[in-house]
């Protein structure tokens, strides 16, 4: 689990600080096409990169899910974990590769293109991305919680940042809200490597009490 956790970690920095400039969904066409003009390169990198990262963040997911399986819990949890994983890496894979088609809309001139393309690399990047990642986090963290795979107090973290993370489908409405998104993506990348060393590989004993818990996890 350790090295797609670190590869996804790594691609996905590495990619944000290139597109760091990034336009805005309040800024101009003309603004945003002079963007892809100006930094053409570094938006086809960090689009390449994105697209990149989507792969071991798949991979994760599938791996969290066998892992937690394993592990007894029979719940949805694990379910979950998968499908919100999955959904996010396919997110993920099309905002790279929409950013790296809007590295080439500066050569058309076409100031509206741009600004489609922009929109919908937030659109995808940012909400379609991160709410579901936060959902992620949140079918890891409550087994974790409720079976004693980890530090109470790390589970806890995990579910507080999946429902910051899911607060951030309000950036579709206002912009202004979007500062749920940087504090879920980054706190979540953190907890996912975290998460990636503490989740045991062979399933602890456990009292008869916790039987139950796991159907409920």
């Amino acid at each position: 689990m350790l090295l797609p956790a670190v590869a996804f970690a790594a691609l996905m920095v590495v990619s944000i600080v290139l597109a760091r400039q990034t336009p805005l969904p309040t800024d101009s066409a003309a603004d945003t096409l002079a963007y892809y003009q100006d930094h053409a390169t570094a938006a086809k990198v960090a689009g390449t990169l994105q697209f990149g990262a989507s792969v071991p963040l798949a991979v994760w997911a599938a791996i969290v899910y066998q892992r937690l399986r394993r592990l007894g819990v029979v719940a949805p949890g694990p379910g979950i974990a998968l499908v919100s994983g999955v959904l996010s890496a396919a997110s993920m894979a099309l905002c790279g590769l929409t950013v790296w088609t809007a590295s080439r809309a500066g050569d058309l001139g076409d100031a509206p293109l741009a600004r489609s393309l922009a929109d919908l690399t937030f659109a995808s990047g940012g909400p379609g991305h991160v709410v579901p990642f936060a959902v992620m986090l949140a079918g890891v963290a409550v087994p974790m919680l409720l079976l004693g795979f980890g530090p109470k107090g790390f589970a806890w973290a995990g579910l507080v940042l999946a429902g910051i993370g899911v607060l951030g489908t309000l950036a579709l409405l206002s912009t202004s809200l979007g500062f749920f998104l940087p504090i879920a993506r980054f706190g979540g990348l953190i907890w996912l490597v975290a998460a990636s060393v503490i989740l045991p590989r062979q399933r602890p004993r456990r009292s008869a009490g916790h039987e139950s818990e796991a159907e409920a996890a």
